[in-house]
Parts: structure tokens; sequence; C-alpha cells
């Protein structure tokens, strides 16, 4: 596996709506891994395709839940994944991004979604999420739209050094 340079904003390529995979091959495969590889180096716990430079509608999210201190992570590999249903509520919290570093925004998300998706070997499945990992999978397809956080958000601002470590990126 590899680490992956992370593309940072400016970089017109953000701003762009990726592309629908369609070949769930060896190279789909090595570049899940090693956007999983490129996500836990950075931290992060999420990173769409678009990020590294590739106009693919793939992200992968890592999530464990601080509620369960000896939960293991939950990986996520969503190929062409689809938000089709978003609560009414909606909660209002900071989020970072790799691709803005130093950079934190608060930003006001629906609560819960249903994702739609293909997993990395093509087989449909259906995620409902809510809370963190709800956000965390409307942050990524935002970035597969060419949709940033800060274009949401309602204020963006530079983290001190004690806020940054308690934000999710």
């Amino acid at each position: 596996m590899a680490v992956l340079d992370i593309v940072t904003f400016p970089e017109p390529s953000l701003r762009l709506k990726s592309k629908h995979v369609t070949n769930f091959d060896k190279d789909l495969q090595t570049l899940i891994d090693n956007m999983f590889e490129t996500m836990r180096a950075a931290p992060g716990v999420g990173l769409a395709a678009p990020q590294i430079g590739e106009s693919l509608r793939l992200v992968v999210v890592e999530y464990t839940d601080d509620e369960d201190e000896n939960a293991k992570p939950k990986k996520y590999a969503l190929i062409n994944p689809e938000i089709v249903k978003r609560s009414e509520e909606t909660v209002t919290a900071v989020e970072g991004c790799l691709s803005l570093p130093g950079l934190a925004g608060v930003v006001e998300r629906h609560e819960a979604v249903t994702v739609k998706a293909k997993n990395r070997f093509g087989k449909p499945l259906k995620i409902e999420a809510e809370g963190w990992l709800a956000r965390i999978f409307q942050h990524e397809i935002d970035h597969l739209d060419g949709v940033l956080y800060i274009d949401r958000a309602e204020e963006v601002f530079e983290p001190t050094p004690e806020e940054a470590e308690q934000i999710k990126d």
C-alpha cells in the first residue's frame, strides 16, 4: 500500500463532479487500499477520491463510535454513493477537512441519512447512519459533487492547537 498526496484547496479539481465507477477491477482495489492508508496517515476519518486527484465517485471512511472504547473501527468503501433519505432534524457542529488544512467550520448537517452505494466488489449496500457517521458520509459525498464544507459553513476559522485536536477531519 502507498500513502498518496492529498490535494488541497484551491486546487480546481476539488470543484469538479466526479465520474461513476464502472470497473471493479484490481486497480480499484489497490486505489481503495491506498486511500485507507492515506486517510490513516493524514490522519482523518474519511477521504474522497477527488482529494487524491482521482475524479471517481469513491469514498472511504473508518469510524469508531467514541461511546464504546473497545469497539473496533468500522471501515466503509462506498462506490457511487448517494444519499437517498435525510432526517428533518439537523445538527450544527465543527468540521475539518484534509483538503483544507489549518481551517475548521461550523456546518449544519442532517442528523441521520440513508446511503445507497456499492461495496468495493460491486455489491449493493444500504447504510442507515446517524450522528457523527452521518456527518462524515455527507461531508465525503459532497466532495464527489465538488462541494466543500466551507460552501455550507456558517463560520470558517483557524482553530487553536487545542481545538484542532478535537476536530475530526
